[in-house]
């Protein structure tokens, strides 16, 4: 077996030597353009569980590696003049030059051949490719290969909109540390841990105009060196920083639909980059390293397809699932300046929790001292603006008050609104939905939406869809809203909605969003713009005119008066998902070229008279939401500056919250799912409007609520799927959390008692479970930092 490697990084070495230490017999060879003695940038960063890869793989690589990094517990955040540090992260820092030339000589020992400098041109690529049995494209981002078989592989390379540069420091440290720096021009973030005894790595990140309005220029390393030594003297304390191809960048992030072709497979950079800011670009590559090796040794002599099939099986999701978390990150720090109006411990919680893979619960078990403090100055933060005092009982975020006008909510656990498509064929309601509704509002929670309900027959989704536009209608509602009011502390909100273009369409477990299938069941549908949902499937609809929006709007008004009778105490209008007022807010689906159509405030014309007028019906002392896509998920769709716009104008007409969530507009959208995968919509108008929000999306843990409540995400939480099959999902985390104060129906109360014992004891069982599966730390010779 011949195997080429083209590029000298520690991914594609450590693959080689790997491979070669299983397979001794085998042709290996690692062809690097630079010189052995070459390397670019200064330190790398792993995991503990890294290092455990590692030990697993290769001991003497690890002995070498384990010799040589610095290590540290605490991440250091420097803001406004506080240093705020959380323990228990465990991760460790290395030279790059250093792990390259253990590297080399491991390659060395094992038998591995090593070229250097040699460039591989695009014309001898094909010759390259068929001298060998295996190519292992491990080139980086620029990746050679890649691009000259782009058609294969189908890159998608997307240039962020942060600058960065990495630079180098005598200065020594004992922890990893983030300098937040205000300045004139914009906030500067600098990322820095010690990679050796006495340097450390500094990566200086901004966004464009704070990196303009300093002066910067892209590769003027020493002009740019003096301007950051002053803006960091304090930091540095009198040491330099040091050059080593310092120029500012804007960060490639890479996906590649295919990791091979032919007898070529990629590795590394060359397949995904991962931002700097989790610390996984060299770990992402040496961690796919090792899953290639394996499946090349076991399958490569014999059958090169299925090695690089296991390759793929075994990397991609992992792969996947570490650069969503770094995009996530990055997304953060593009937005950094949103946050800077926190207090310290608040700033610091996101700091931590920015990526979504850390938690509340996680921070509980790596620092309880870190969540001890910035709990405390959460309830002080929260007494200051509402008056209610938590500051000796201390339940968690999830557990505290929340009003809007004159609702309050005992929790700000959010029951979100799901279609159940069991009303009867005139839209009336049925037992189903009685013990529905009614069963969860013991569960705890302190806030249940309805399904998105119908002011009129042709305005609902499906025959199973109910309605609010006969007096009977409002009887069966109002006799669930009584019930949720005698038998729980919970509040029922009432959300109004028209299907638009959407409509006349079969039951959510058929065939969603396709006609019915009985022809004479179906009905004319509506929407901003005659285009129908399904090219050559779905019916085209009617573009509303001045009479159609008419009769909707008093529809609406209608229906909200039925709503307020009923004793709901909360409206919202649905303006999401495709449905008609979604169609008049979103680009892709309205292309009027009258009063409704064009700009973002022509867009939402339509949408705010049915709002203004439903506000107008509703009782002033209850609030109104309004439920809103933030992204179409496609491109022309909706932008983050007509997501501000379309927040304070319905603020400018009474709404009191914006429950955000995303998609459903088109059927051909690209969603980028994970969890939480929502909250960062709910993140921006609440730090940018700085409105009340409610965050949706792929929520299913307690954790995950304290955290986005605590980081100032959202205000509200809506839990959807997780409510079906866990209607007591609030009961149970107040157990877990002993949050003792919340209401449980008096016949549960045994059960109550029970619980709080039993989830006690399983919490403390599950932390001391987790501590003791944490990575064992990596101890740090001598000789290391």
């Amino acid at each position: 077996m011949r195997i080429k490697v083209i590029g000298g990084g520690p991914g594609g070495l450590y693959f080689a030597l790997l491979t070669k230490k299983a397979k001794p017999r085998w042709d290996i060879e690692v062809i690097e353009q630079n010189r052995d003695d070459d390397t670019f940038g200064f330190g790398v960063v792993f995991s503990d569980d890294t290092l455990g890869e590692f030990l697993s793989h290769d001991h003497p690589s690890y002995d070498c590696i384990r010799a040589k990094f610095a290590y540290w517990d605490d991440v250091a955040i420097h803001y406004q003049g506080h240093e705020i540090r959380c323990g228990g992260n465990g991760f460790c820092g290395l030279s790059r030059m250093t792990l390259l030339q253990l590297l080399h000589a491991r390659c060395r020992e094992e038998g591995v051949g090593l070229t250097f400098s040699r460039r591989i041109d695009p014309q001898e690529i094909e010759q390259l490719c068929s001298s060998a049995d295996i190519v292992v494209a491990a080139d980086g981002i620029n990746s050679v290969i890649r691009e000259h078989y782009k058609e294969h592989f189908k890159p998608q390379v997307s240039m962020k909109a942060n600058r960065f540069c990495w630079m180098g420091s005598t200065r020594p440290m004992d922890e990893f540390n983030y300098f937040f720096k205000q300045t004139p021009h914009g906030v500067i973030c600098a990322h820095t841990y010690q990679y050796e005894k006495g340097k450390s790595t500094w990566v200086f990140e901004m966004d464009e105009g704070c990196w303009q309005g300093h002066g910067f220029t892209e590769t003027d390393e020493e002009g740019s060196k003096a301007k950051l030594e002053a803006l960091y003297r304090q930091e540095l304390g009198g040491h330099p920083l040091l050059l080593n191809r310092s120029y500012w960048r804007r960060f490639p992030r890479i996906f590649c639909e295919n990791w091979s072709h032919k007898n070529i497979v990629l590795l590394g950079d060359a397949k995904a980059s991962a931002h700097f800011s989790i610390g996984s670009g060299t770990k992402l590559a040496m961690e796919c390293a090792i899953g290639l090796s394996d499946a090349v040794v076991k399958h490569g002599a014999t059958d090169v397809k299925a090695a690089f099939t296991a390759y793929d099986a075994a990397r991609r999701v992992p792969c996947q699932v570490v650069q969503h978390n770094a995009d996530v990150s990055l997304a953060w720090f593009e937005h950094m300046k949103r946050s800077f109006d926190m207090e310290p411990m608040q700033f610091a919680m996101v700091v931590m929790c920015r990526a979504k893979t850390i938690t509340y619960d996680n921070l509980l078990i790596r620092d309880p001292g870190f969540v001890a403090k910035a709990d405390s100055e959460w309830y002080e933060r929260y007494f200051r603006e509402t008056g209610y005092d938590y500051r000796s009982s201390r339940p968690t975020p999830m557990f505290t008050k929340f009003r809007l006008r004159g609702m309050e909510v005992t929790n700000r656990v959010v029951m979100s609104p799901m279609a159940q498509y069991s009303a009867d064929r005139d839209g009336n309601l049925t037992d189903w939905h009685f013990v529905h509704y009614c069963s969860h509002a013991l569960g705890g929670m302190g806030l249940i939406f309805v399904e998105m309900t119908c002011p009129s027959p042709d305005a609902r989704i499906s025959l199973g869809c109910a309605g609010l536009w006969s007096d009977a209608q409002e009887a069966q509602w109002k006799r669930i809203v009584d019930f949720v009011h005698m038998s729980s502390d919970a509040k029922i909100c009432m959300q109004l909605g028209h299907s638009g273009r959407k409509g006349s369409t079969q039951l959510g477990w058929e065939e969603a969003d396709h006609p019915i299938e009985a022809e004479a069941d179906n009905w004319p549908v509506v929407s901003a713009s005659a285009i129908p949902y399904f090219e050559r499937i779905s019916p085209v609809p009617a573009e509303l005119d001045r009479a159609g929006m008419d009769r909707i709007k008093s529809e609406f008004v209608a229906a909200t008066e039925r709503a307020a009778r009923a004793g709901f105490d909360m409206l919202e209008l649905h303006c999401a998902h495709g449905y008609l007022f979604a169609s008049f807010i979103s680009p892709l689906t309205n292309k009027r070229d009258d009063d409704y159509g064009g700009s973002i405030e022509n867009r939402l014309r339509y949408p705010l008279e049915v709002f203004s007028a439903m506000r107008a019906a509703w009782p002033e002392e209850r609030p109104m939401s309004v439920r809103i896509s933030a992204s179409d998920w496609k491109e022309g769709g909706i932008s983050e500056a007509d997501l501000f716009v379309i927040a304070e104008t319905f603020r400018e007409a009474g709404c009191d919250l914006i429950d955000v969530s995303s998609g459903q507009t088109v059927p051909d959208q690209k969603p980028v799912y994970g969890r939480m995968y929502q909250v960062p919509f709910a993140e921006a108008i609440r730090n940018v409007p700085k409105m009340a929000t409610m965050a949706v999306g792929a929520i299913t843990e307690a954790a995950q609520i304290n955290t986005i409540l605590h980081t100032r995400r959202a205000d509200l939480v809506a839990l959807a799927r997780p409510h079906l099959w866990n209607p007591y999902f609030a009961h149970q985390a107040q157990a877990w959390y002993g949050s003792k104060d919340q209401d449980w129906p008096k016949q549960y109360l045994p059960g109550r008692n029970q619980a709080f014992r039993e989830m006690e004891r399983l919490r403390q069982k599950q932390m001391e479970l987790q501590i003791k599966a944490r990575p064992k730390r990596h101890a740090v010779k001598e000789e290391g930092a």
